[in-house]
């Protein structure tokens, strides 16, 4: 067996606001990339909705509906909510840009954080 192998998770964040309309975090995922966390801390108390996270403006391939609350000071897990586990084993063959969208509500302030494995390509 052979030893020491293995890869090295990699980790963007960004802010993101409550909104309900489509925006890039500015996070790009690189092609054939493991997407293995999303997380997403709040430090604005946010209006109760769901947060969309997605791979296009509106879009749902990565999370369909991650509850906000409306308490501050929380992280919380996008995994529980995963839409398409295809996406998350592997982005395809070009890079991604990671897009929030909220069900309603204007209030929420945070960050989103996303792992992932480096040109893991499991595709």
């Amino acid at each position: 067996a052979s030893a020491n192998l293995g890869f090295v998770k990699m980790a963007q964040s960004a802010a993101w606001t409550q909104s309900t309309t489509g925006a890039s975090t500015g996070i790009i995922i690189p092609a054939n990339s493991q997407i293995t966390a999303i997380s997403l801390l709040v430090t604005t108390a946010p209006d109760s909705a769901n947060l969309l996270v997605g791979t296009t403006d509106g879009g749902t391939e990565l999370c369909t509906a991650v509850a906000l609350g409306t308490s501050a000071d929380v992280i919380l897990n996008g995994s529980t909510s995963i839409t398409d586990a295809d996406t998350w084993k592997d982005v395809g063959t070009s890079d991604i840009t990671v897009y929030t969208e909220a069900s309603t509500g204007t209030s929420g302030v945070g960050i989103i954080t996303v792992e992932y494995i480096q040109n893991n390509n499991l595709a």
